[in-house]
């Protein structure tokens, strides 16, 4: 449900993207008394599983753990939105990872191609990128473990804050 605007809500600036995707919904659950260790583990599991390396996976891997772990749902699906920036580097990113981990000479990655095949043929695209795929699942399992409590340490002192901040109001 819409507010509708004040007059002095006119003369405020737009708000960025992120401010409307993530900013105010973080800001909402904290004055709705969510703890910023509930949203803290929300955006570090979010973030991990919204870069998971295989195309069309991240919304439902979110709401999936969202529903196990009783995360909040708006803030997991922002942050998976958000990610989408670093998504296709660090997909390159794991795919040489698990390139290194198994010895093997670097995977072709031409992902337009593998959208493609994907789309159209999925069978001769796991025949012809089935390794490749695997490889960059392998190099996300060996630094998901470490994305999500170091994220999750980077975020709760500015949520904590940010908490402390929104109850004084």
């Amino acid at each position: 449900m819409e507010v509708p605007l004040t007059p002095a809500d006119a003369e405020l600036p737009r708000r960025k993207f992120w401010q409307r995707w993530l900013v105010d919904p973080i800001t909402r659950q904290l004055t709705q008394g969510v703890t910023p260790e509930k949203i803290a583990l929300t955006i570090a599991v979010g973030s991990a599983l919204a870069l998971f390396p295989i195309l069309g996976t991240t919304t439902t891997l979110c709401v999936v753990a969202g529903i196990l772990f009783g995360l909040n749902q708006p803030i997991i699906q922002g942050v998976n939105a958000l990610c989408t920036f670093a998504y296709f580097p660090l997909i390159v990113a794991f795919v040489r990872l698990g390139d290194a981990m198994t010895r093997t000479p670097p995977s072709s990655i031409d992902i337009p191609v593998m959208i493609s095949l994907f789309t159209h043929h999925p069978g001769d695209f796991f025949r012809q990128f089935g390794s490749t795929a695997l490889h960059a699942i392998l190099g996300w399992l060996v630094v998901a473990p470490f994305w999500i409590p170091l994220v999750y340490v980077i975020i709760l002192h500015p949520l904590r804050v940010a908490a402390r901040r929104a109850r004084s109001r």
